[in-house]
């Protein structure tokens, strides 16, 4: 005998009925099968409905409305699948079901209130009338039916509405071999019968409960419960879409995960099944061929140390704490025993070693009585002062890790504590069984979600992903964005994924949790509706839980520079060529690196300075290596690298900077780069890199043009008066070349005081070679000395800046702040 159950949605419509039917039907043609059936789905909410509505005196009846529907087009469809079905029969005996429930429900509105015992009879009959359709439909193909009524097999010990069966007096009355064995058998799930032949409900979801208690009164081969997933998941699929099915896990793991939260099995099912040895199946019902996950007494060593994580939300945390707990004996009895009294159950619990508190977990709904049942048991010592007054903190969600290959695996708890810390989520208490085979931690209940994405992919997932949010999608932004296409699929040989999510300009953007697609990304966002708001990105990633979400601003835009510390508060990485956020006041460049240092999120910034040479990240290594620079010099321009060296070829200043902007390589308006302006930002860069406490005011500016010059004239103009420049210019140069020497314009910090001029060096000075576009930068240090470390190399365009921001991205995968 094998017993099968199915649940609601195995059972919504006339398709999944008939194909649950047929699983049965073939589970029967190979060893006999016993059907356990719930409610279709939603029936059982809308009867709870019209009770609690009929009592507070509200309209019922679109829900006896929407019940009825859903019974008759399953009827409608079984009998327009096989004409045999007595549709006129199941729609009567629908009606007659429906009409007295409409009269008990008309009753509880006159009376304000219904007993339990009539509650019970009228929250179960969604699975009467789905045993009563399931007959039909075998009846109809010929097959003989044992009925089993469960309210007369199985005896059950407790409340109305929620009973515990009694299994050695229930397999008495059960009595297998009085089963004819050709008999298809069915019983409906969720209900049974008290000592006084009453009828009594197993709980909200009891069905599975049901089952594994008619698998023990049978001494049944299996029992499978046959669901809307293809078995036990590592954690919900819905939450995270790559979580693994299981091939199989032990009774102990299956309990440990039920109580703590996992949906796919009822707590108490595998209870029954344990002193029998009767293994428990998890199938699909949509999916009949899948594996499922099988459940057995014996622990699988199946290379799963960690078989599922769990989320048990909407609990409540008491901490009784104080000075008179030290040593009295009898205080945590007192306190569970109040619990006890009062109907409450406890979830986890934890006790400090040094007895002066003692904390525990308890459904949310229980909270307020648990607070009360203590206040009693403890009036004494809180008026007396020996306890403080007991502390509650609601909204909080249990999140565990669960699998008996933990008691012998080193490191798990580290893992998951290290999960949660770099999802920046705080952690409210932490409790672990004797077993070892599970640990627990008390999270804030908005954080769950977050929890269980970041655990899992810390210890299932060898798949390391970026959810990158691009402000900016102009010469440097489209260049990243083509990068990131092309290295799609080197990076899925390493196990990375980058998820561009959002995609923003200064006045739309496009937001995708799963990861825009980018094959039409201009068009797309051209067409988008949504405006750019910083706070439609914030709110996005905790509606999606989003757990390595990096903010890439490919823009020049102080107003987005001004977003950094907020979104590294907000737990988001900065990863920018922007130089306005790193050059602005001293006190924000320190509060966005204590936001970073606080979230342990990253702050990333390597083109800042020299586009795709590693300046940023040598500099930094130096440093903390304990090295110190005592001067530096440096080119950091490429379009006044460009510039000087065609002044060398003999170009004047004027034909240099035209040929300069021709090639892209100036700003539209090439006074930008004149100014000095943009190299100056580089230098304070470095000089706060150096711990060099500096504002922009404290860089001393040479611009290559005078200062006042062309002073309200539009770019056209300027290009125009340029030339009268070149012969003061020429001078410069030839007095340089007189001396052996070549101009450059040179950044430069000495003494604690940084300097960008136009400075003439001869061939021995490091920057002597450095032209044509190119940057170059010189540290001397107690190390590098008197030769220098010297970075050289492309400092400037679309492609190498896109680079270096697409490195900065990819070493948000490794931990820790910067």
């Amino acid at each position: 005998m094998r017993v099968l159950k199915f649940g609601g949605t195995s059972l919504a419509n006339p398709e999944r009925f008939m194909q649950a039917a047929d699983i049965i039907e073939k589970a029967h043609l190979k060893s006999q099968a016993a059907g356990v059936l719930s409610a279709p789905a939603k029936i059982t909410n809308h009867l709870v409905a019209i009770v609690d509505k009929a009592i507070a005196g509200e309209s019922f009846e679109q829900n006896l409305s929407e019940a009825t529907d859903i019974f008759h087009n399953i009827i409608n469809g079984l009998h327009a699948a096989n004409n045999k079905v007595d549709r006129e029969g199941l729609l009567a005996l629908v009606e007659v079901e429906l009409k007295q429930i409409q009269g008990v429900a008309q009753e509880a509105a006159q009376s304000k209130s219904l007993p339990d015992s009539v509650a019970a009879t009228i929250h179960c009959r969604g699975e009467k009338l789905s045993i009563a359709m399931m007959q039909a439909w075998f009846e109809a193909k010929g097959y003989e039916v044992t009925n089993i009524n469960p309210v007369e097999k199985l005896l059950a010990v407790g409340s109305y509405l929620e009973s515990s069966v009694d299994i050695a007096e229930s397999t008495k009355r059960v009595d297998a071999n009085a089963i004819p064995q050709k008999n298809i058998v069915l019983m409906a799930g969720f209900t049974a019968g008290n000592e006084k032949g009453e009828l009594v409900l197993l709980g909200r979801n009891g069905s599975d409960y049901s089952a594994a208690c008619l698998a023990a009164c049978l001494n049944a081969e299996c029992c499978e419960i046959w669901t809307d997933v293809d078995g036990v998941y590592t954690c919900d699929p819905r939450l995270v879409p790559d979580a693994i099915c299981l091939e199989s896990m032990s009774y102990q793991e299956a309990m440990e995960l039920s109580y703590f939260g996992a949906k796919v099995i009822h707590p108490r099912t595998i209870g029954p099944l344990v002193p029998l040895n009767i293994p428990c199946l998890i199938k699909n019902t949509g999916n009949p061929e899948g594996k499922g996950t099988y459940i057995d007494g014996n622990i699988n060593d199946d290379g799963l140390k960690v078989k599922g994580i769990t989320n048990l939300d909407n609990v409540a945390m008491f901490n009784v704490s104080g000075s008179g707990m030290q040593g009295m004996v009898g205080m945590a009895a007192r306190v569970f025993s109040s619990m006890s009294k009062a109907g409450i159950s406890v979830i986890l619990i934890t006790q400090s070693s040094s007895e002066y508190s003692i904390s525990f977990c308890v459904p949310a709904k229980s909270a307020e009585k648990a607070l009360s049942a203590l206040e009693s048991e403890f009036a004494h010592e809180l008026l007396e002062g020996c306890l403080n007054p007991i502390d509650v903190i609601k909204d909080l969600s249990v999140v565990s890790v669960v699998g008996d290959g933990m008691r012998t695996a080193k490191g798990i708890a580290a893992r998951f504590f290290s999960a949660l810390a770099q999802a920046n989520i705080s952690i409210v208490a932490i409790a672990q069984g004797s077993s070892e085979r599970s640990i627990s931690a008390v999270v804030p209940l908005n954080k769950a979600i977050e929890a269980v994405k970041a655990t899992h992919k810390r210890l299932f997932s060898n798949k390391k992903v970026v959810d990158m949010f691009l402000v900016g999608v102009g010469g440097v932004g489209g260049s990243l964005i083509e990068q990131v296409k092309q290295q799609k699929e080197f990076l899925a040989k390493k196990d990375i994924e980058i998820r561009v999510c959002a995609l923003a300009n200064s006045d739309k953007m496009l937001l995708n949790e799963n990861g825009l697609d980018l094959d039409n990304w201009q068009q797309d966002l051209e067409n988008a509706t949504q405006p750019s708001d910083f706070d439609v990105l914030l709110s996005f990633i905790k509606l999606h839980h989003v757990v390595n979400p990096v903010f890439v601003d490919c823009t020049s835009a102080q107003s987005v520079a001004n977003l950094y510390a907020r979104a590294l508060k907000e737990g988001f990485h900065v990863v920018t060529p922007n130089k306005k956020a790193n050059t602005s006041s001293y006190a924000y460049y320190q509060e966005m690196r204590e936001n970073a240092r606080q979230s342990q999120h990253k702050f990333l910034y390597e083109t800042n300075v020299g586009a795709g040479l590693p300046v940023i990240e040598n500099l930094q290594n130096l440093l903390a290596a304990g090295d110190e620079v005592e001067k530096f010099e440096g080119i950091l321009s490429g379009s006044l690298s460009f510039i000087f060296g065609k002044l060398e070829e003999g170009l004047s200043l004027s034909e240099a900077t035209l040929l300069a902007k021709e090639k892209g390589f100036t700003e539209p308006d090439p006074r930008d780069d004149l100014s000095g302006a943009d190299v100056a930002r580089k230098l304070l860069i470095l000089a706060r890199e150096m711990g060099l406490a500096l504002e922009f005011e404290d860089i001393e500016v040479e611009g290559v043009l005078p200062k006042g010059f062309s002073e309200g004239m539009n770019k056209e103009e300027f290009l125009q008066v340029l030339p009268e420049l070149d012969a003061e210019f020429n001078k410069r140069i030839e007095a340089a070349k007189a001396e052996g020497k070549v101009l450059r314009y040179v950044g430069s910090i000495v003494n604690g005081k940084c300097r960008v001029a136009i400075e003439a060096v001869d061939s021995e000075h490091p920057l002597y070679k450095v032209k044509n576009g190119e940057n170059a930068l010189a540290f001397f240090t107690r190390y590098y000395s008197p030769i220098p470390l010297l970075l050289r190399g492309y400092g400037a365009g679309n492609s190498v800046t896109a680079a270096g921001i697409f490195a900065d991205i990819l070493r948000t995968l490794h931990g820790g702040a910067q």
